[in-house]
């Protein structure tokens, strides 16, 4: 499926090719005006959209804020408008993208749709916004925050070699409850903690971060485990009727040692921390409606 984003910038595109070319990253010229766009947008909403626009429409509760928190509001509303707009478009592209949905194994390592392209461009756009703010606030977010975008970004950039790219929208699913979550901390900020709205928001935080994080992220693991297992031991002996048209991009069809044990480690050390953020987010949400609990509604 080709990409439904608006065609490459053809001056852009031959300006960073040799770049990419020379990092292994072919696909990538052909979305980074998408990179660059989505950081753009990204921007714009942190620095002149939310502040005004949640001053305007909640002056008693953002206008009272202390400034870190401010920095915080204005991240969770880019997040919470990034995670709802990938989400969408990751479903529609899993869906409506036919050549991606009947990939062979070869296809899922090393082959290339410019509609999954498109996807994996728009989270490596937030992604780079995301770690331009924790470098410029990092005392706001701290260093666990700061290599946490770092780690994504080099992630969802790698796959431009292109690897993994029929992956992209499958771990962006992720995302599925951070709406939830961004709400669970709006809810406190707005003096709403212990309400029945509150109660509602964590139930459904719980229940997609527990389907979406821990049941559809492990098995989404596991495929991508056996396909890496089997690409490595086992491709050499069998003939794969690839499209030409699919692979056009996958000139580097190698899984070289460093970048197997960094998507697999990761996911291993991802899924250990949703386990552990779990286990956090049912404490938090019982501290709130414990009725001996005395919250501080305008924690961080």
């Amino acid at each position: 499926m080709l990409d439904p984003f608006f065609a490459p910038v053809a001056l852009l595109e031959g300006l960073v090719r040799p770049l990419c070319d020379s990092l292994h990253l072919y696909s990538l010229p052909l979305h980074i005006h998408e990179i660059l766009s989505a950081f753009a947008v990204y921007h714009v909403i942190f620095e002149y959209v939310a502040p005004p626009l949640s001053s305007w429409l909640l002056p008693q509760s953002y206008t009272k804020l202390s400034w870190e928190s401010k920095l915080r509001w204005n991240m969770h509303c880019v997040s919470l408008v990034q995670s709802v707009s990938i989400c969408v478009l990751a479903l529609w592209v899993m869906y409506a993208d036919q050549e991606r949905k009947t990939m062979n194994l070869e296809e899922r390592m090393w082959g290339y749709t410019g509609a999954a392209g498109m996807v994996q461009a728009l989270a490596t756009g937030y992604f780079l916004f995301d770690l331009s703010v924790m470098i410029r606030y990092l005392e706001v977010f701290g260093v666990g925050m700061l290599t946490h975008a770092s780690s994504c970004l080099l992630t969802y950039t790698l796959g431009f070699r292109p690897v993994f790219n029929y992956y992209g929208c499958v771990f962006m699913l992720y995302e599925l409850s951070t709406p939830f979550l961004n709400f669970h901390w709006f809810f406190d900020k707005l003096g709403m903690t212990g309400t029945k709205a509150q109660l509602y928001n964590g139930i459904a935080l719980i229940s997609v971060f527990f389907s979406c994080r821990l049941v559809w992220g492990a098995y989404s693991s596991f495929n991508i485990y056996r396909d890496v297992y089997n690409a490595l031991y086992l491709s050499s002996d069998t003939k794969f009727d690839s499209r030409p048209e699919l692979m056009i991009y996958g000139q580097d069809r190698s899984l070289p040692a460093w970048l197997v044990v960094l998507y697999l480690g990761g996911h291993v050390t991802l899924q250990v921390l949703n386990v552990f953020w779990l286990g956090k987010m049912i404490a938090a949400i019982k501290r709130r409606f414990s009725p001996k609990a005395k919250i501080d509604k305008k924690e961080k």
